[in-house]
């Protein structure tokens, strides 16, 4: 059950040179005394009084805030504000050390088409494969719930393995795009940071870090989906692989029962792969040159076959520049339709360029105007990345990757992100939970909105060594584990206000029904101003401050459904933090 909490802070705990803030909301003017105790020797530690009350830019409310960042002896503490206490928390070096760890196993128990078994899952969460049929399966072919007529193609296709998309069984390459992109990328910044046998899955222990076997667990799904030559389309990527109709939620187990559906058109079940877009190709491009460069020293032959089937997907792409299907069937998976996919090839020809060094590769992305812009530096714009905004990534990668730009150029670009990261940082500075982002970023999935742009003040740190976007990350970090006004950590496991009833088929929290609660370490969307599902409804959340709009309940999917293009990000960020403060250290090129 879930245990009220009174006060806002981060309730898993700080780094010890991280800031540190609680606040309690008042409709008064203040100030209150605040105490801070060590939980093990019973005795007060420091007090004060809170600052000038700050009025929140969402949701009005009227904020104290305790600032004890002076604190950094490591411990488990409490803390009082106007007589209301916090849980016990954890002061120290190593806060964030289990949480990349459980953010990125999160990765592993999203698997499709292997068994979980208990060595490397756990009693709780081990599970029988699912949807192993997906081995042998059909484009879907026939009329779509707007009327369209969808030819299919005259093969079968090997769709198996991947990651579960979400909370769903869809499998979807232009989400698994980002997705990996940032676990590879994360990998590329931290190279020291990951290793083999530092993660529970059966790969470890073969000389190959595990966080790059996980990644390929998904890029052995997403090769699978392109098309070989001697077809229509050759080299184009299929868009995604889910089911006809919407599964149930929970979903009736065990999930391992074959679904394919041969009879096609009029069928009111069946899992097909659906058509090829430009989209997809271009992500496995883009996340095949990346993988390429990363594997050559592990595994030269997959090396190699990225980098081929990179550069064939590019080829077809630019054949094939306008395949822009997304909304098919219609129902049964996501959309992810994308009608503007010039970033994804700025990002493909950007990877491509630093995997290769070729002309033709440079030539694209000079041409391109992202390669002297930046997503976040738009007024308007959320964030810089998303699974439908990839431009950033490749902008990223020719400043932290080998490549043959000029130092000139590097510094131009780099300049364009510290200028990004200025802009979140000023938009938290504007808000009473420091949240980086401004009030059009609570979107379906509004954390990772959150933790992409701490990626972005993470490499500003980097780049500058200004420690106010150090604790810019921090705090976008203290926003995610419960310091906001929901009083809420959105990562399951991690404070005694935590996720436990996320929008997924099987973490449906039900035990006796044979349904596990969430793993340790899976992120929820977050506070969403569209009201996009049927609880949103039923509990009114339109009627609450936009920040307000969340309820952990499995049927909430736009509010509280797990997804691995927002684990991505925050066992990005929880690595970064986690390198910051322990002995482990980093450059970048």
């Amino acid at each position: 059950m879930n245990i009220s909490v009174e006060l806002s802070y981060n309730q898993y705990g700080y780094p010890s040179g991280a800031p540190k803030i609680a606040s309690i909301q008042k409709d008064a003017p203040g100030p209150y005394t605040w105490v801070l105790k060590d939980v093990l020797a019973g005795s007060t530690i420091a007090q004060g009084t809170t600052l000038p009350p700050i009025k929140d830019s969402f949701a009005e409310d009227i904020i104290h805030r305790a600032d004890f960042s002076n604190i950094q002896r490591p411990g488990t503490y409490i803390i009082s504000i106007d007589e209301k206490s916090s849980a016990p928390f954890r002061i120290g070096n190593d806060i964030y050390a289990q949480l990349r760890r459980d953010a990125l196993h999160f990765f592993y128990l999203m698997r499709s088409g292997i068994e979980l078994n208990e060595a490397f899952a756990g009693t709780t969460w081990a599970r029988k494969p699912g949807h192993l049929s997906d081995a042998d399966i059909r484009a879907f072919a026939g009329t779509d719930a707007q009327g369209t007529k969808w030819q299919g193609f005259p093969f079968k296709i090997d769709g198996s393995g991947g990651w579960y998309d979400a909370g769903d069984f869809g499998k979807y390459v232009v989400n698994g795009g980002i997705s990996v992109w940032t676990l590879q990328n994360v990998y590329e910044r931290f190279p020291h940071y990951f290793s083999d046998g530092d993660q529970h899955i059966p790969e470890q222990q073969n000389s190959i870090p595990d966080i790059l076997d996980e990644c390929r667990w998904e890029l052995e799904f997403m090769l699978r989906m392109q098309i070989p030559e001697g077809f229509y389309l050759s080299g184009m990527a299929f868009h995604k692989l889910h089911d006809r109709k919407w599964s149930g939620v929970p979903a009736e187990l065990p999930i391992y029962m074959n679904n394919n559906n041969d009879m096609q058109d009029g069928a009111s079940w069946g899992r097909f792969v659906f058509e090829p877009s430009t989209a997809a190709t271009l992500n496995l491009a883009a996340t095949a040159a990346q993988a390429a460069r990363l594997w050559k020293p592990y595994d030269k032959n997959f090396a190699n076959r990225c980098l081929e089937s990179a550069e064939r997907a590019w080829k077809a792409a630019c054949k094939h520049p306008d395949l822009l299907a997304g909304n098919v069937p219609g129902e049964g998976g996501g959309n992810y339709d994308d009608t503007n996919v010039l970033d994804e090839f700025y990002w493909a020809a950007c990877e491509l360029f630093a995997a290769t060094g070729k002309t033709e590769y440079e030539a694209y992305l000079r041409a391109s105007p992202y390669f002297t812009t930046f997503q976040g530096l738009c007024n308007d714009s959320a964030s810089s990345m998303t699974w439908a905004d990839t431009a950033a990534l490749g902008s990223i990668t020719l400043v932290t990757a080998e490549t043959f730009l000029s130092e000139i150029e590097k510094k131009r670009i780099k300049e364009l992100i510290i200028q990004t990261a200025e802009r979140y940082e000023t938009l938290q500075r504007a808000n009473g939970y420091a949240i980086p982002m401004g009030i059009s970023g609570f979107v379906w999935g509004s954390n990772s909105v959150v933790l992409n742009n701490a990626i972005i003040m993470a490499l500003a740190y980097e780049f500058t060594g200004d420690s106010k976007y150090l604790s810019a990350v921090n705090m976008a970090m203290d926003y995610i584990l419960g310091n906001n006004g929901l009083r809420k950590s959105f990562i399951s496991g991690y404070g005694p206000a935590s996720l436990i009833h996320p929008h997924h088929r099987v973490w449906a929290n039900d035990p006796d029904a044979g349904y596990p609660p969430p793993p340790p370490g899976a992120l929820a969307g977050g506070p969403n101003a569209q009201i996009q599902d049927p609880i949103a409804e039923t509990h009114n959340l339109i009627s609450r401050p936009i920040p307000y709009r969340y309820v952990d309940e499995i049927g909430s999917f736009a509010t509280n459904e797990v997804a691995i293009n927002w684990n991505a990000p925050l066992l990005w960020v929880a690595s970064f933090l986690d390198s910051r403060y322990t002995s482990i250290h980093y450059s970048f090129q």
